[in-house]
This record gives C-alpha cells, sequence and structure tokens, in this order.
C-alpha cells in the first residue's frame, strides 16, 4: 500500500519524534511540522484506518509494527540519498538534505536497491546517522558527546546530533569531517568551552554548544 508524500512525512516525523516508551504527544507532533492540531489529528485517525499509527482521543501516538517499518524504510531513502548525492555526485554534506526530502518519496524499491548497490551496502550516512536495511530495521549505535571527554582522551568523530545546513557549514570552515582524530587538551571550566587538536590544527577552540552536537567514537 503506497502513501502519500504528507502521509510518509508524518510517519518519518513520529518515528523522529519517539520518546523511550516509543510515544508521541500530538501537541509534540503539531508543533515539529507547523501544521494544526485538528490537521494533525485527522491525518492520525488516517493513518490509524491504515493500521499504521495507534490512536486513540486524548491518548500519545504509537506507530504500530507496520508504521515503524513504513518510517524506517522511508528513512533508509532518505540516507541512502544522502550517501550517494555525497558520494557519488560529489555535493558537500551541507547540500543533500533538500534533495533527499524529494527523492525519498519515490516509490520504487528497485531504485533504493540499485543505489545501495552502487554504494557498496553503506551502514550510514554522510552525518554519521545509520541508514535502516531493506526491512526498516535501524542498528542502535552508541556513541559519547564531545563534551563527556575528558582532558588526554583520543576520540574519533562519529556522527554528529545536529545535521542542519549551517552547523555542517561550520563543521567545514574547522576542517572537521567524520573519521577525523581529536585530541581534548583542556577544558574551561567557566563555560565548558573546549581545546582540542586534530588533523593540522594543533590549538583549535570549540564552544560548548559544538561539542554538545559531535559525536565520538572511543576506538580510534
Amino acid at each position: 500500500m503506497n502513501n502519500s508524500l504528507a502521509e510518509e512525512n508524518y510517519l518519518k516525523a513520529l518515528f523522529h519524534l519517539r520518546n523511550k516508551s516509543g510515544e508521541v504527544n500530538v501537541n509534540e507532533l503539531s508543533k515539529n511540522l507547523h501544521i494544526k492540531m485538528p490537521t494533525v489529528t485527522s491525518m492520525m485517525k488516517k493513518l490509524a484506518e491504515k493500521g499504521l499509527v495507534h490512536y486513540e482521543k486524548y491518548k500519545p501516538l504509537k506507530l504500530t509494527e507496520r508504521g515503524k517499518k513504513e518510517a524506517g524504510l522511508i528513512i533508509r531513502k532518505h540516507r541512502l540519498t544522502e550517501m550517494f548525492l555525497v558520494n557519488k555526485m560529489q555535493f558537500g554534506w551541507e547540500q543533500v538534505h533538500d534533495i533527499a526530502e524529494q527523492i525519498e518519496h519515490i516509490q520504487s524499491s528497485i531504485f533504493f536497491e540499485k543505489m545501495d548497490e552502487l554504494l557498496g551496502r553503506p551502514t550510514i550516512d554522510p552525518h554519521g546517522s545509520p541508514i535502516p536495511d531493506s526491512n526498516g530495521n535501524i542498528a542502535k549505535k552508541t556513541y559519547r558527546k564531545l563534551s563527556s571527554c575528558k582532558v588526554g582522551e583520543k576520540v574519533k568523530l562519529a556522527a554528529l546530533l545536529n545535521t542542519n545546513s549551517e552547523f555542517l557549514k561550520f563543521l567545514n570552515s574547522r576542517c572537521l569531517k567524520l573519521g577525523i582524530k581529536i585530541t581534548v587538551k583542556s577544558i574551561e571550566q567557566f563555560d565548558g568551552s573546549m581545546e582540542v587538536s586534530y588533523g593540522k590544527k594543533e590549538s583549535e577552540i570549540l564552544s560548548k554548544v559544538v561539542c554538545e552536537r559531535l559525536l565520538m567514537d572511543s576506538k580510534v
């Protein structure tokens, strides 16, 4: 059963907003999508009829197992597309999100299977986020924020907590990219900013805001 572009956007938003119990508040979904609550409620009823969402009036929303799979497959298409745009078409990682938002709604599974094959079956996208498998399942990765690291630690940049274009442009300006090895040299107690070294940079100051958004792998 094919879903409309709007339905897919709702499913994806529900998937990303899920808390530890797997539930999402209607108001939270409304704010995230910038759509009025009555419209959101109407869509939830429609998705519930299709067996994709558990919906009861005044209760939190929850994706069904089929809803989780559908959402996972949309995210798979998005992240595969981002990887293809970066690896095969030489786009910058700050340029690919909006393009992938359009391409993720293509219904042809063969198209994305071929894309996956050409990329060599990647497991992460250009920003380090895991790519769901062909069943919509996402492998969980456990990383630490750079802000939680101690002086003297050597870690590797593995993923990003925030992937908006302005932040990615900032990382470009600081020559920070996935896989780069970072050494924590000192931490400012007053504001949590860090002095680090990486690549050809012997001393770079990163604010706490930046350090909170960088996800590190301790396996250097």
